[in-house]
Order: structure tokens, then C-alpha cells, then sequence
């Protein structure tokens, strides 16, 4: 069945028989009065209405404590539209409806589900998205509810559930347990946001669909890999939320340990979903449990020298308890014992506060051998830019124009504004959404992989928070500790400083 149109083919030895069925699906916010909600969600299924790949005959639904009209709603929520879009915009809030209850008393469901089966009247297939835009105290209690009282009963029903999925290995796999529960495998779609990233999807193609990758694709050939996220700004009033989770569980156990997959995966039999995942759990499954000692942790203090937020440190966030060790900034070096990445460290790297937006993935080749320019030539470098102005480009040595035979860097580029400068590229949550309805989980993670990333992280997050491990001092805006930097050097990645990307 495809989403949009409902059509139900049936194949024999005969020609293909259709049967076009009338078809409701509905979205249902829940938390629909959340900053999550107003900020990413409605945002984005406003730009998947506008352009025209919602599935025919979609209702979307909020649902929350808060009592609020769908007009209080409206306004709340971040929607950019342009001056002709008003009767659009218009239209796409009359296919939306709201309904506040308990998250905890079935009856409130049993009130839910009525407005459903309002809405789904007269349709042949009605199919249910429930989107857990919730803390996670309340996932078992709403989705128990939601199985009891909420299901479909003439079509599909799949939930999203957002991150964090735990907090260690024993909350994750409770939660893992009790989803199971009550809703299988492939009705759950555990949602990361970066792996609906042009370029995190880019990288299978990259990898697979080019034969000059795979004969460099291995420890022969590459030194070291790093894979960075770094914020320009602080936890901006927003500390107190921060500080229960860190940036390991915010960002590396995660964001960073997905994009580790990728890159590292044997190439699949086919691009099916469970193809795909089952070979990044394969790449989890060969990295061992991360050790303190190859984990830098830093938090930022204010900058003297800064202007505004800049001059308050962590802990001068009102938010943040007093005395935190919660740390802002980690490196850590993670190894994968296989045939092909064996004595490559893999190098994840995140914090706030510090100089520059950018996430990218860089993968540093090897030392020429036998150089005949020694000391003038530096290591290529496939850097693959995540986010912003996305980007592609390989760093390689060339002759300095001119008279000179002087090797400088250079390198062969593919920036996406560009290269593709007429294709707008859709949002990572546009994507994701997409998939949901389609019903490919490709892009999502699956409850071993969850196992597999707490496995290698639990022990090094318990003994921090045992030990109370400090974090190093780094100030706003600045890399982050220079201690971080020696760890990196440590492992044999070499930053040389000399080369500076120029943004086209």
C-alpha cells in the first residue's frame, strides 16, 4: 500500500490487479503544546502540506494537558509562510483539530480515540502516526494507553518515539522491554534527527556507488577518522534540562555513534532497511566498552573578552545546580576490532560553546610514503560537511601556481549551493516524517543498535557520575581544552592548521 494514494496492488500470473481504496491517516501530536512541537513538528508537516506529500486524506491531531483552541495553538508554533501562502496556511490549519487530556487516565484516550474515529468516517483504511513528543516518564504509561485504547482497527498504527531512549543501558532496555510489549518492532520508529541529514544519507552512496572509494576504504589506506559537532553557543537558560543527560548522552551516544555507523558498515546486500541496520549493528557490536582514559570531558567557563552570553560560564546558568560536573565539551577515541578498521581510532568529538557551528565528518589518510617533498606535504582528507552550507570536498596537494614547485593544499570541491544551486534540500525532520508514513525504517534505530551504543558508553557514563570526574575549564568560544587536541594527537590524527576552507 502506498501512503499517498491507498492503492492495494495484488500480483499473480495474470496482469497486476488495483484496488483504489478511500484512505484517512492521522497524525497525532502528543505533547502537541511542547517546545518540540511548535518548534519542529508542526513546522515541518506545514512544509510537507505546502508541498504537497502529506498522504491524501491526512487529519493531524495535538493532543495535551493544556486546554487550547486550535486559533492558541496557531500562534504559538513557529511557522514561516510567505504573503501568498495565507490561504494555504489557512487550509492547512482546518485539517487540524486538538483534544487536551491526562497522559496517565484511559479515559482520556478512550475521548482521543472518539475524535479519531470522527475524523476517519467513510474511509475504507484509516492508519494512526502517534508522535511522542513527551519526557520520557510518561512513554510507558501513554503508550499502554494507546495500545488499549487508541489502536487502528482498519489500518496501520506506528508511533515515534523521541530521544532519549534511556539513560544507560538498564533504562534503555526497561523501556525496550515495555515498548516491545505492546507494539512490535516494525511499528516503532526511534527517531534521530541526523539520520535524516542530506549528508549523513549521502554517505551510502558515496561509499557504494563510487569504485573509488572501496579500494581506500580501510586501515591500509586511512589513519584516523573524527567526527565532530560543535555549538556556538551555550544551554541558554536551558541548563536544568541539560545537566540530567550531559553532552555524551545528548550528542555522542547518538547523533555522532549513528554517523560512526555509516561510515564504518560493510556494504549491504540491497538497500533495504533491515539490510542496512543490520550492518551497523555488526560495526557496533566490534567496538568495545569506552574507557575513561581516552575520554577528554571539558565545561565552559565565560570569556572575559566575550560579549553577552559570552562572559557566563555553565554554571552561571540559574538552571544548572550549583557545583555541576555535567560536562559541556567531550572527546572521546573509540576503536572497532574488524578486519578492516583495526588500529583506526574513530574520533568523536561535541561540545557547546565553542567557536564555530559545524558538524563533519573527516577522514584522514594515510602519509605519503617515500615523499620526495619532505616536510612540505600534508595528509589528504576527505571532509564530508554535515551541517552548515553542506559540502564535500577532498584535501589534496598540488603545485603552487607559477613559477614555484612548492606543494600547497588545495582541493576538489563539492559544495552543495553550488553544485545543486536550483534543488532546495528538505529538512532532516521532513525526511524522517516522510519515511513514517511510507513505512521504511531505514533512517531510524533499531532496539539492538540501542543495546549495542549504551553497552559501549554505560560503564564510562556510571564511573563519571560515580566519581564525580571534574571536567576541564574551557572558555567560551574558544576549541574547547587544549587536552582534547593531545588526545586526538595521541591517536595519530595530525592537524596541521595550515589549510583554511574557503566557502564558495
Amino acid at each position: 500500500m502506498t501512503a499517498n494514494n491507498c492503492i492495494h496492488i495484488t500480483f499473480g500470473f495474470g496482469p497486476a490487479m488495483a484496488e483504489k481504496k478511500k484512505c484517512c491517516t492521522s497524525f497525532v501530536v502528543m505533547g502537541a503544546s511542547g517546545d518540540l512541537a511548535k518548534k519542529k513538528i508542526y513546522p515541518t508537516l506545514w512544509l510537507l502540506y505546502k508541498g504537497k506529500l502529506l498522504p491524501v486524506g491526512t487529519k493531524i491531531v495535538g493532543y495535551a494537558r493544556t486546554h487550547m483552541a486550535i486559533s492558541e495553538l496557531r500562534e504559538k508554533c513557529v511557522i514561516k509562510a510567505k504573503d501568498n501562502e495565507k490561504e494555504l496556511l489557512d487550509a492547512f490549519w482546518a485539517s487540524n483539530s486538538y483534544v487536551s487530556g491526562s497522559y496517565t487516565e484511559r479515559e482520556a484516550f478512550a475521548k482521543l480515540d472518539s475524535e479519531l474515529k470522527t475524523l476517519e468516517r467513510g474511509a475504507d483504511v484509516a492508519n494512526r502516526l502517534f508522535y511522542l513528543a513527551l519526557p520520557p516518564s510518561v512513554f510507558e504509561t501513554v503508550t499502554t494507553h494507546i495500545k488499549g485504547t487508541a489502536m487502528s482497527a482498519k489500518g496501520w498504527t506506528r508511533i515515534i518515539v523521541e530521544k532519549p531512549f534511556g539513560k544507560d543501558s538498564e533504562s534503555s532496555a526497561q523501556l525496550t522491554r515495555h515498548l516491545s510489549s505492546v507494539f512490535t518492532e516494525d511499528e516503532i520508529y526511534r527517531i534521530d534527527h541526523y539520520l535524516g541529514k542530506e549528508m549523513v544519507q549521502t554517505l551510502l552512496v558515496l561509499r557504494f556507488a563510487n569504485a573509488i572509494f572501496q579500494p581506500l576504504w580501510n586501515r591500509d589506506n586511512i589513519k584516523a577518522v573524527v567526527i565532530s559537532f560543535k555549538e556556538p553557543f551555550g544551554t541558554q537558560g536551558r541548563g536544568g534540562y541539560f545537566d540530567e543527560f550531559g553532552i555524551i548522552r545528548d550528542v555522542m551516544q547518538n547523533h555522532l555513534l549513528q554517523v560512526l555507523c555509516l561510515v564504518a558498515m560493510e556494504k549491504p546486500v540491497s538497500t533495504r532497511a533491515e539490510e542496512i541496520r543490520d550492518e551497523k549493528v555488526k560495526v557496533l557490536r566490534s567496538v568495545p566498552e569506552l574507557k575513561l582514559g581516552e575520554v577528554v570531558l571539558g565545561q565552559y567557563v565565560g570569556n572575559p573578552q566575550g560579549e553577552g552570553e559570552a562572559k557566563e560560564g555553565y554554571l552561571d546558568d540559574p538552571t544548572v545546580p550549583k557545583g555541576s560536573v555535567t560536562p559541556t565539551f567531550a572527546t572521546a577515541v573509540l576503536h572497532i576490532k574488524n578486519e578492516r578498521w583495526d588500529g583506526v581510532p574513530f574520533i568523536l568529538r561535541c561540545g557547546k560553546a565553542l567557536n564555530e557551528r559545524k558538524a563533519e565528518i573527516r577522514i584522514q589518510f594515510r602519509d605519503v610514503p617515500g615523499d620526495i617533498f619532505p616536510g612540505k606535504t600534508r595528509r589528504n582528507e576527505l571532509v564530508i560537511r554535515l551541517q552548515p552550507n553542506e559540502a564535500m570536498y577532498m584535501k589534496v596537494m598540488m603545485k603552487q601556481p607559477g613559477i614555484s614547485f612548492e606543494p600547497i593544499e588545495g582541493e576538489l570541491d563539492l559544495t552543495y549551493k553550488n553544485r545543486f544551486k536550483d534543488v532546495t534540500l528538505p529538512d532532516a525532520y521532513e525526511r524522517l516524517l516522510l519515511d513514517v508514513f511510507n513505512g521504511s525504517q531505514a533512517h531510524f534505530v533499531r532496539s539492538d543498535e540501542l543495546a549495542e551504543a549504551w553497552r559501549i558508553f554505560t560503564p564510562l557514563l556510571h564511573q563519571i557520575e560515580k566519581e564525580r570526574v571534574v571536567p576541564i575549564q574551557y572558555p567560551y568560544g574558544s576549541r574547547g581544552p587544549k587536552e582534547s587536541d593531545e588526545l586526538v594527537s595521541k591517536y595519530g590524527f595530525h592537524y596541521s592548521g595550515t589549510y583554511k576552507w574557503v566557502d564558495h
